[in-house]
């Protein structure tokens, strides 16, 4: 991925832009979730989304705050059920139009799944569908479940 050459791409299954220019956005956990239980994916922040779709950074203030408060908030159970990153998986990249951090989500093993926020596996696990992060469904849920080794 060219960071430079950021308006080449567009949100998709596997790649989310968040401003973020306010802080860590909450949806960031909805992403993870579905990022984790779908194919794995790269967040985005410090980027925006344009009327026409193209991504442009934004950049951020204050990177490595951001970078803390999600690692913080990453190995808390009542925020997200599993760590899947790695150090390497964070970066802060500098760019010429600003800073941004770019997180690599990777898919969660089988037995991992789902990957859920807010301590609720019902109501906190998601996937990715397009540029969209949705509810599990039931029958995903028990698919995921069920598929899990003992």
């Amino acid at each position: 991925m060219d960071f430079n050459q950021m308006e080449a791409y567009r949100e998709n299954n596997r790649l989310e832009a968040k401003l973020a220019t306010g802080g860590l956005p909450h949806s960031i956990w909805e992403t993870y979730s579905a990022f984790a239980n779908s194919y794995g994916g790269v967040i985005l922040l410090g980027v925006e989304e344009l009327p026409d779709h193209t991504l442009r950074v934004q950049g951020l203030l204050n990177p490595q705050e951001l970078v803390e408060e999600f690692l913080s908030q990453l190995n808390n159970p009542a925020v997200v059920s599993i760590n899947l990153l790695k150090e390497e998986d964070i970066q802060i990249v500098h760019t010429e139009r600003g800073n941004l951090v770019a997180i690599f989500v990777p898919q969660a093993e089988q037995d991992q799944r789902p990957v859920y926020i807010g301590g609720n596996l019902r109501r906190g696990s998601y996937r990715r569908s397009g540029d969209g992060d949705y509810h599990c469904t039931q029958a995903e849920l028990n698919a995921m479940l069920g598929s899990r080794s003992h």
